[in-house]
C-alpha cells in the first residue's frame, strides 16, 4: 500500500478524533468565559481589572467582597450542577435508549419535592441547607423505588420500558402526594415555592461543599461505565456476547444518575431541559460514543446552567429571573426546533 493509500485509510478514524477533542476543547474554553461572565456580569457589572483584583489580590473592598463571597460561590454551584444534570441527562438517555429521556423519568425530581415538603411539614426545615439532605433522600428514595418496579418479576432486571413506566407511575404519585400537603398547609408551600422554582441565588456557599462529594462519586461512576454503556447501546443480548453485565451497568447507571441528578436538583431546585437538551447538542460532535458523550455533556451542561443564570441577571435588572425560568422559556422552543429538525418524534 502506498503512503498516499495509508493516509486516506487512516483518514476517516483520525478525522472524528480531531472533532472530538476540537469540541472538547471549544466548551472548556466557553466554560471559562461563562465563569467570568457569571463572576463580573449581575445587576451590578464589576470591570474585570476589579475581578481581577478580587481573586488574586483582595484587600476588602466592596466589589471584593461581592466577588468572593457572593458570586465565586454562585459560580462553583452552577458549574456543578449543570455538570452534573448533563451528564445525568446523557446518561439517562443512554440507558434508556430514549432521545427525550432526562433524569426526571426515575423519579428524581418528584423524591426530592415530596421530602422536602415533608421536611418543611413535619420537621419545620426552613434553611436551603436543611432542605439539601431531605432533597436528596428523596431523590434516592424515588430512584430506588423506581429501579425495583421496573425489576418486578424480570430475570433480567430492569428494561428501558418498565424503566420508564416505573418512573412514571412513583413520580404521579409523589407529586400528588407533595400537592395534598402543600394546598392543606399555606407556609409549607410559601417555602417550597421558594426552592422549587430552581435557582442558583441564595444558595449558602456551604452547599456546593456539601453535595460536590456525591457529584463526584456519580461522575466517576458514570465515566467507568462508559465502554459498557457503548456495548449496551446496542442491545442487551449483544452486550452480554461482549462479556458486559447487564444488569450491573444498569445498576451502576441508577446509581450514577441518582447521585448526580438527586444532587443537583437537591442544591438548586427542579431544573428542567437542562438534562434533556445537552447530549442532544453535543452529539452533532462526539457520536453516539460515550467514551466522549459524557465529559462532553458535563462541560456544556456546565456552560449552559451558567449562561442562563447571567441571561436571568441581565434581563430582568435590577432584579432577576430565576435560572429555572430561563432555561424553561429558552429549552422549550430550542428542543422543539430539536424534535422537528433531527424527526426524533419518529423514533
Amino acid at each position: 500500500m502506498t503512503t498516499l493509500a495509508r493516509e486516506r485509510a487512516q483518514r476517516p478514524s483520525r478525522t472524528p478524533r480531531r472533532r472530538r477533542l476540537t469540541g472538547l476543547l471549544v466548551l472548556a474554553c466557553l466554560v471559562l468565559l461563562v465563569c467570568l461572565a457569571s463572576v463580573a456580569v449581575s445587576a451590578k457589572a464589576i470591570p474585570l481589572d476589579h475581578v481581577w483584583h478580587a481573586l488574586i489580590a483582595p484587600t476588602g473592598t466592596e466589589d471584593d467582597v461581592v466577588i468572593r463571597s457572593l458570586r465565586i460561590p454562585r459560580t462553583v454551584l452552577g458549574l456543578l450542577a449543570g455538570a452534573a444534570l448533563g451528564l445525568a441527562g446523557a446518561l439517562m438517555q443512554g440507558h434508556t435508549r430514549n432521545p427525550l429521556a432526562d433524569p426526571g423519568l426515575l423519579g428524581v425530581n418528584a423524591g426530592a419535592a415530596f421530602l422536602v415538603v415533608v421536611g418543611i411539614y413535619v420537621f419545620g426545615v426552613s434553611s436551603l441547607s436543611g432542605y439539601v439532605w431531605f432533597a436528596f433522600a428523596g431523590a434516592l428514595g424515588a430512584s430506588v423505588a423506581v429501579f425495583a418496579l421496573g425489576a418486578v418479576g424480570r430475570r433480567g432486571g430492569a428494561t428501558p420500558v418498565t424503566l420508564a413506566v416505573a418512573g412514571a407511575a412513583v413520580s404521579a404519585l409523589l407529586f400528588g402526594l407533595t400537592s395534598a400537603v402543600i394546598l392543606t398547609d399555606v407556609r409549607t408551600l410559601d417555602a417550597y415555592r421558594f426552592w422549587n422554582v430552581g435557582s442558583l441565588a441564595g444558595r449558602e456557599p456551604a452547599i456546593a461543599g456539601q453535595v460536590a462529594p456525591f457529584l463526584l462519586a456519580g461522575a466517576l461512576i458514570a465515566l467507568a461505565t462508559a465502554p459498557a454503556l457503548n456495548a449496551l447501546s446496542l442491545g442487551d443480548d449483544v452486550a452480554r456476547s461482549l462479556g458486559h453485565s447487564v444488569r450491573r451497568t444498569r445498576v451502576l447507571g441508577v446509581a450514577a444518575i441518582t447521585l448526580l441528578a438527586g444532587s443537583a436538583t437537591a442544591a438548586c431546585g427542579p431544573i428542567a431541559f437542562l438534562g434533556l437538551i445537552v447530549p442532544h447538542v453535543v452529539r452533532s460532535f462526539t457520536g453516539p460514543d460515550h467514551r466522549w458523550l459524557l465529559p462532553a455533556s458535563a462541560l456544556s451542561g456546565a456552560v449552559l446552567l451558567l449562561t442562563a443564570d447571567v441571561v436571568g441577571r441581565v434581563v430582568a435588572r435590577p432584579g432577576e429571573l430565576q435560572v429555572g425560568i430561563v432555561l424553561a422559556l429558552l429549552g422549550a422552543p430550542f428542543f422543539i426546533a430539536l424534535v422537528r429538525r433531527r424527526k426524533l418524534a419518529q423514533l
